[in-house]
């Protein structure tokens, strides 16, 4: 990795002197802020129908240098606030100040993430649909991990920690994930068995989360057949800064006390300490966290310890490196499913859902990860850009069971070179290619290899007020250093404004895009027992594929104080992989993955955004209906596809009063109507029910945020035989300067 570090930071010397030529213009700055005077970090300010934009740090800061002349036309935007078109005149060889105050304005359309289009983007809406979880989501709900935020987005569900976005992934225990994680833009699923790490980085380190609902392969290729998830990390800003996170809480005990299984309240805190030093030119930060949690079920302690560390370079002008990377060590005790009958102290009952079976108490998981990352951005001139990235992720894992203890270590690497041009203010055109390669060492998995090539492109033009977008991304996957195999992925896109409002008004939306998942080792290569089966490898998997529709509108405000946003979506897939028994002659059972499902999801999403009560009272509804059909290989019977509910609602309130905030999250997901292995499994499950309630109080630099967690207490299981979360109070305390 020290190698691909080397490289880009050398890349930026010729680079330097390119842009210098090429950029002896002017420079802007400024600072952004609310219609109360506070500084908004996060926000983005960009000059429309060029390569440059830039965000601005905690303190509301930003920097555009060495931009051209004259009058520029400049777009400032921030989740929650309204956008802001303005002009300033920049004359050669001198800067120009341009400070901005935004309005709170809830019903404003988030902007859109440069990481998840990877190109700028400034005031547009794109051909799919988005969504983003932004520092203040963040904060007022005092999660402690990141997926427990994005699973208040309208349209996903978490089951058992397995991201659905629409219904695409379902569950199935040890799959790789069918949704692509990013960090900062680089992708970051595990190399072995291709799932997420939601614990890699401490939400604390966390600036906004941007999603991609729906195909993503076009750009980003394997695993973002059902979307992309973008995490981005703070910024270094400029000057001195630390911030220290304190939290702690407790569970609820069992409803009942026949399910009781301890003496005392299950516990839980953790704190995260973070510093930074910056200025125009460089900057770095250092954080480091630890927490703790007895769990809510028997046999579920966990101990987890991180540190992040990220670095930002701007040698010359137009020219940005960054360096970031993590560790994350955990320790946690294996749960398992629960207990029937005669296999634990089951005092009379069919199962006991808060205990396990005695055969295996002490089965504990050791698990490490870390990535390191360098990139670097070069901005040639306003019309041209590079960008170049290197990745190296590793994982870790060694399960210790009484039955079997396994291990598995997975390497990524990864790069990727891309070029923006903006050949007029109508055009953009994005050109890229990227390289993977994986490998593993697992005594279920064995030792094996595989490597990605791809090559993308797209391009984006405008024609009077429509915009239309097209591209195509074709990869090749090679297993071992065998045989290559190929996968194309076109996607077409097109959106309308409705209306004639300039900046915050309806737009149509209508994309067409192909979506893939190569198989991971793990799942080529697997070789154990489950449910007293044995499990045999299958190295002649292919890639999952998917076609995928999407038409939707994007109102604008409507009455004054709601907005609504809906979608249509259909998606047809092949070749899904699943589990499948097969019998070998005379009498064996066995279990091997198998691509035998050819499937088709089809649905309705909407989300209304209501603020009642301006500057007070923010309210978000959001529906999901899924339609699914499963229909088997040499089988003509059809029939739904597990672990899809039908009916999916959120609801979000949040009031607030001064320094203080009040607010309640309810999520509701209806039966799902097939589970997998039925037969062989606890069929009972029940709707989900959940309601969350908390407060905060804020000023200065000191919040107070507290959260009850399921605060019904409400008992119910996504998976069979796992319960989920019982009621959890949390107080969290933070401290920024």
């Amino acid at each position: 990795m020290h190698r691909a570090v080397a490289l880009l930071s050398a890349l930026a010397l010729p680079a330097a002197t390119v842009a210098a030529q090429a950029m002896a213009g002017g420079a802007l700055h400024g600072t952004v802020r609310d219609d109360q005077g506070a500084p908004i970090g996060h926000a983005q300010v960009g000059i429309r129908g060029t390569t440059l934009f830039t965000r601005t740090d905690a303190s509301g800061r930003y920097r555009l240098a060495a931009t051209p002349t004259g009058m520029l036309h400049v777009r400032v935007d921030a989740v929650g606030y309204a956008g802001l078109d303005t002009a300033v005149a920049i004359a050669p060889a001198e800067s120009a100040t341009l400070d901005v105050r935004l309005t709170f304005s809830p019903l404003t359309l988030p902007p859109v993430s440069t990481v998840i289009e990877k190109l700028p983007h400034f005031g547009e809406r794109p051909a799919t649909s988005v969504a983003e979880v932004g520092e203040r989501d963040l904060d007022r709900r005092a999660v402690n991990t990141v997926d427990e935020a994005i699973d208040h987005v309208p349209g996903i569900q978490f089951v058992n920690g397995q991201i659905n976005i629409r219904g695409s992934t379902g569950y199935v225990q040890g799959l790789n994930s069918r949704v692509l994680l990013t960090v900062d833009g680089v992708p970051m699923n595990q190399g072995d068995r291709g799932g997420i790490d939601w614990d890699l980085l401490a939400v604390d380190e966390v600036e906004s989360v941007d999603i991609l609902i729906g195909a993503g392969s076009s750009l980003y290729g394997s695993a973002a057949l059902g979307g992309v998830v973008n995490v981005t990390t703070r910024d270094v800003p400029s000057g001195l800064h630390s911030r220290l996170r304190l939290t702690g809480g407790l569970y609820a005990d069992p409803p009942y006390a026949i399910w009781q299984f301890r003496d005392n309240r299950g516990l839980q805190g953790g704190a995260d300490l973070s510093a930074s030093y910056g200025n125009d030119v460089a900057g770095g930060r250092i954080a480091v966290g630890d927490r703790h949690s007895d769990g809510y079920r028997q046999q579920d302690h966990e101990d987890h310890f991180h540190v992040a560390g990220k670095t930002r370079w701007e040698p010359s002008q137009g020219v940005r490196v960054d360096i970031s990377g993590a560790l994350a060590a955990n320790r946690y005790d294996v749960p398992l499913s629960w207990c029937n009958r005669g296999e634990c102290d089951d005092s009379g009952q069919v199962f006991q859902p808060f205990k396990i079976d005695t055969a295996e108490r002490g089965a504990h998981t050791d698990s490490r990860k870390a990535y390191l990352t360098a990139q670097i951005r070069s901005t040639v001139s306003p019309r041209f850009a590079w960008q170049a990235r290197g990745s190296w992720y590793r994982t870790h894992f060694i399960d210790i069971r009484h039955s079997a203890s396994e291990y598995g270590i997975g390497d990524r690497f990864g790069t990727e070179a891309r070029i923006e041009a903006h050949p007029d203010t109508n055009r953009s055109v994005l050109v890229g290619g990227e390289a993977t390669f994986s490998r593993v060492a697992s005594d279920i998995f064995g030792s094996h290899t595989q490597a990605e090539l791809a090559a993308y492109g797209q391009s984006e033009q405008h024609i009077g007020r429509a915009r239309f977008s097209g591209g195509a991304r074709l990869d090749f996957l090679a297993v071992d250093g065998g045989s290559l195999t190929a996968v194309a992925s076109p996607r077409i896109g097109l959106t309308i404004p409705t209306d004639r409002r300039e900046h915050d008004g309806g737009v149509l939306r209508a994309s067409i895009g192909r979506g893939f998942r190569a198989p991971t080792m793990a799942e080529r290569f697997v070789h154990t027992f489950a449910l007293g089966f044995e499990v045999i490898p299958n190295p002649n998997l292919r890639p999952e594929t998917a076609w995928s529709f999407e038409v939707g509108h994007t109102t604008g405000p409507l009455l004054h104080f709601m907005r609504l946003d809906a979608a249509l979506f259909w998606t047809e897939a092949q070749d899904l992989i699943e589990p499948q028994a097969i019998l070998i002659p005379p009498d064996t059972i066995k279990i091997q993955l198998q691509n035998v499902v050819r499937a088709r999801l089809a649905g309705l999403d909407a989300t209304i955004i209501g603020a009642p009560i301006p500057n007070r009272l923010i309210t978000t509804l959001g529906y999901t209906y899924l339609s699914t059909r499963r229909h088997l290989a040499g089988d003509s019977t059809t029939g739904q596809l597990a672990f899809r509910p039908r009916h999916l609602l959120t609801f979000g309130a949040d009031y607030t009063v001064g320094d203080l905030g009040v607010g309640a999250d309810f999520r509701f997901a209806s039966r799902p109507e097939r589970i997998e292995l039925e037969g062989f499994v606890d069929p009972r499950r029940v709707p989900m029910k959940v309601l969350d309630v908390r407060a905060g109080w804020s000023r200065g630099p000191v919040e107070f945020r507290l959260l009850i967690a399921n605060a019904l207490n409400y008992i119910y299981n996504l998976v069979p035989e796992t319960l989920a979360p019982v009621r959890t109070v949390t107080l969290t305390a933070v401290w920024a300067h």
